[in-house]
């Protein structure tokens, strides 16, 4: 036994020894890359005065460009910048990728130590910063760091300095997915402890309140602004009629009215009434709706490629952007992954596909502004293989020709403008049809006052961001939006009881409701939370992150619930991603809630009466797998014998 300990102990060495020979070779190596990418870099820009404007020369030439003139009308600002350009840097604003920070707020250049594997994993699978944006020329980014609120606004700072220092000083845009929920879902959106946190879209809609969700974005837009983000890559206007999909959480619901008017006011509030130097550009998706996935599989993998429309039901779908996001004049939009089976002359992603972006976005509706892919829809990376559904037979450059054919004017997830760049020399895409779309992304970019200061003020981000009143305002939405679907008399809960608290985050918030006990034969009600359940997939990365397959309860995690709650007065609350199937666990409880991301401290003023539940059900709960494996993927509202319909909901 000594011996082989001995033996032991010397393999550990040797790999510990390897580990660190091997991160000490490529953090150098990594070093010596990013010293060559900031040697690219010049001098930061000096504010001068010019006729009585004062401004930032930006290209340093020591005199005042139109482009450079607050004063001069946009669209001559933008003429005077595209025919500065060069082709590569033309390019290069044609790409929205990801991009992150160390922990400390620092420019993400070198691989890092932390006990995040979020934080290790950005660090050897991102390009560092100096390469995307002094090499590479981009100048639009989706963070993926969640910090501080002033780390954050350091961050903005110290990037949008390295973007001064490029040749023409074209500022950065700062995109994100949704960060105000109260749960951490990397694949669809970001928990940020430093904002205020509000239900998802879901309860939003839930709520049935547009001046409340109007409220929520700007709110919202507020916090954004105070860190340097300036591009929501939200909403989603996508109907839920397919209960299946795993991104159900994100949208306002199946209906395609109350989601038209939750999309106006969403982006209203972030945009205002016009985009300006006070908005959050809102790219609102997915055109032209994402929802009825074929079996409800999630286009994110090549098993949920295909959208079905065995309703024919596709009009229904564009409703909410019609007459929500289009009626709020939404600055951007994203198509999905998913092919639009049938609906096409040709059966194409709708990145790729030159029928729903030229002739249906751009020619029928008139949309005039960017339309960004969704992410990795060309190149595979170590996350999986390019979504380039129902065009996998083509090469990357002949992907990114038809995405740029299609109408499309950014690719999002990729950084490539090489490729761009090799298709105009070699005459298959003309310069003229690349400055319409650089023209499209660098409008935006001064309408939001980029290019006269991109900088935030560090010490405001911390007293904005996630500040006592948006807090408030956040719980109190939470409350608005949970449904109360069942009540025999429970609720609100008497004074001082016994209870017992299962699956609930943070027990102690329920103290204030009467005596929390340890065990259910102890106690006079039980309070349990639980889950909506799904299959539990690994064989794409990503697929830890979405929530796909059943919506009913295994027999085991069905009897765990109903053996807490069939001998005791009972309160369930479901947490719903999807509409799960609550038959049984209706049957027995007392008392029957679902929420949408409400925090326990923010249920107990509902089970005590302090708040009165008013909220309506965002979609119907099917009765069965079997009733929900029967509704059409792209009708809402269509199982058989729902549990609950649509709109449901009791008061006290």
């Amino acid at each position: 036994m000594k011996k082989f300990l001995k033996i032991l102990k010397y393999v550990l060495l040797i790999i510990i020894a390897l580990v660190v020979v091997g991160w000490t070779v490529l953090y150098f190596s990594k070093k010596k890359k990013s010293n060559d990418n900031m040697d690219l870099l010049g001098e930061e820009a000096p504010t001068l005065v010019a006729h009585g404007i004062t401004y930032r020369d930006l290209n340093k030439n020591g005199k005042l460009d139109v482009y450079e003139n607050k004063n001069a009308p946009i669209e001559d600002r933008v003429t005077d910048l595209v025919d500065q350009m060069t082709l590569d840097e033309k390019t290069g604003t044609l790409f929205v990728t990801m991009i992150g920070s160390t922990p400390s707020g620092k420019p993400l250049e070198t691989p890092v130590l932390s006990l995040d594997p979020i934080n290790i994993i950005m660090s050897f699978v991102l390009p560092s910063n100096s390469e995307l944006i002094a090499k590479k020329k981009l100048n639009s980014f989706n963070i993926l760091t969640s910090l501080d609120a002033n780390l954050m606004a350091e961050y903005n700072n110290t990037i949008q300095k390295m973007a001064e220092r490029t040749r023409l000083g074209i500022p950065i845009t700062i995109a994100t997915d949704p960060r105000h929920g109260t749960s951490n879902n990397p694949g669809a959106s970001l928990y940020t402890p430093a904002f205020s946190q509000w239900p998802s879209s879901l309860g939003l809609a839930a709520s049935r309140d547009t001046l409340m969700v109007r409220e929520f974005a700007d709110v919202a837009r507020q916090e954004y602004l105070a860190v340097g983000i300036r591009l929501a890559l939200h909403p989603m206007a996508d109907l839920a009629t397919e209960p299946r999909w795993g991104r159900t959480n994100g949208t306002f619901g199946e209906d395609a009215d109350l989601s038209a008017m939750m999309t106006k006011a969403y982006v209203l509030g972030f945009q205002g009434d016009s985009l300006d130097t006070n908005s959050v550009a809102c790219m609102t998706k997915h055109f032209s709706g994402g929802g009825p996935q074929k079996d409800g599989e999630d286009p994110h993998f090549p098993y949920g490629k295909e959208q079905a429309y065995p309703g024919d039901n596709f009009d229904y779908h564009v409703k909410p952007f019609i007459e929500g996001a289009f009626e709020a004049n939404t600055a951007q939009i994203m198509p999905y992954y998913g092919i639009p089976v049938g609906q096409t002359s040709e059966d194409v992603a709708f990145g790729f596909n030159k029928d729903i972006i030229t002739g249906l976005l751009r020619d029928s509706l008139n949309f005039k502004g960017v339309v960004c892919t969704d992410w990795n829809i060309i190149t595979d990376t170590k996350m999986g293989e390019g979504r380039a559904w129902g065009v996998e037979h083509l090469t990357i450059k002949e992907r990114v020709k038809k995405v740029l054919d299609a109408g499309c004017d950014q690719l999002g997830g990729e950084s490539i403008p090489e490729v761009i760049t090799e298709l105009v020399n070699e005459g298959q895409l003309t310069e003229d049809r690349i400055d319409i779309s650089v023209r499209r992304v660098l409008r935006d970019k001064f309408k939001l006052g980029l290019f006269d200061n991109p900088y935030v003020d560090v010490e405001a981000s911390k007293i904005i961001a996630g500040n006592s009143d948006f807090r408030k305002r956040g719980k109190l939405a939470q409350q608005k939006s949970t449904v109360l679907l069942k009540n025999e008399g429970l609720l609100p809960l008497k004074k001082d009881v016994k209870l017992y608290v299962y699956g609930a985050e943070h027990k102690e918030a329920y103290a204030s409701l009467g005596e929390l006990v340890s065990s259910p034969d102890k106690a006079d009600v039980v309070i349990a939370r639980i889950q909506t359940p799904y299959d539990e997939r690994t064989d794409y990365f990503l697929e830890s992150f979405f929530h796909q397959g059943r919506l009913y309860y295994t027999e085991e995690e069905k009897k765990e619930i109903l053996d807490l709650i069939q001998d005791k007065p009972s309160v369930v609350v479901a947490t719903l991603e999807r509409p799960a199937i609550l038959t049984e666990v209706s049957a027995e409880a007392n008392a029957l809630l679902v929420d949408f991301g409400t925090s326990d401290e923010a249920l107990v003023g509902l089970l005590s009466g302090e708040v009165n539940p008013r909220a309506k059900l965002p979609f119907e709960l099917p009765s069965s797998q079997e009733a929900v494996e029967k509704q059409l993927e792209d009708v809402p509202y269509d199982s058989e014998n729902p549990l609950y319909p649509f709109g449901f909901g009791l008061s006290y």
